[in-house]
């Protein structure tokens, strides 16, 4: 049987939102799974107001209303807290590489903080699923683990039957999946993008538009023919770190013309 070998904390993370654009939609609810080494568990659960309304559709599908986070606290007010839980913690979740990891970037920019990525390793269980058997999170919560997910969309439930998933898999690929961090990680990567929302690519060492006119070029040689283009893209409705990577560039394009 193979148990998943930790050589820091993994932290299963699960959002439930207002609804899916990274960019307008904000966070009612954050669970955090956090697996230390020695395999002990440490949780938190926490509500937060969205600051705009929650649409009747999301809350059909989470069940989480107006009412409910009323008096809870706003995300920036959580964000010191969290991005203090999440230190030095490798991250898993289910659609976690495209929603939930984007997500909470976004939500940790908009509160004036930057959430280092760069030494952290993802897991995306959902990514293992579709690999192997494509199927959705009830689905694989019965066939891996032959239970039925109750409380489905709650995120405490969620993130806990994720984790779940997780080592069932182990189990079920012994011989495809090795299991610790390195591995899956790589296992679940995605292809290589340089912001969260894949309006921009890598090819070859290169960043590339990956969206509208320009698909398929390089973003450097764009933004020296039309540098008004950098200028309708920061006054558009991309996601905060859309603009942060795209000025990246256009900085570093700059401080080479000095």
């Amino acid at each position: 049987m193979s148990a998943l070998q930790l050589t820091r904390p993994l932290a299963i993370i699960d959002l439930e939102t207002t609804g899916t654009n990274v960019a307008t939609d904000r966070i009612i609810e954050i669970a955090i799974i956090k697996v230390m080494p020695d395999r002990s568990v440490l949780r938190k659960v926490k509500r937060i107001h969205p600051g705009m309304p929650i649409p009747p559709a999301s809350t059909a599908i989470h069940g989480i209303t107006d009412e409910d986070v009323k008096d809870a606290p706003l995300f920036k007010q959580l964000a010191n807290e969290l991005r203090q839980f999440l230190e030095h913690c490798d991250i898993a979740g289910y659609n976690s590489n495209r929603f939930d990891i984007p997500m909470l970037v976004e939500e940790f920019l908009r509160a004036d903080l930057t959430f280092d990525i760069s030494d952290r390793r993802f897991v995306d269980v959902q990514k293992i699923f579709h690999l192997m058997e494509k199927r959705t999170l009830s689905a694989a919560y019965k066939f891996y683990c032959d239970k039925d997910l109750e409380n489905a969309h709650s995120a405490e439930a969620d993130a806990v039957a994720t984790f779940e998933i997780l080592e069932a898999q182990l189990v079920r690929y012994e011989t495809q999946l090795k299991p610790d961090m390195d591995a899956l990680a790589a296992f679940t990567k995605e292809d290589d993008y340089v912001d969260f929302a894949r309006r921009m690519v890598m090819q070859n060492g290169v960043e590339m538009f990956n969206f509208g006119k320009y698909k398929g070029r390089p973003v450097r040689d764009v933004l020296k023919v039309e540098p008004q283009y950098y200028d309708w893209m920061m006054k558009a409705d991309f996601p905060l770190n859309t603009k942060q990577k795209l000025t990246e560039i256009y900085t570093s394009m700059m401080l080479k013309k000095l």
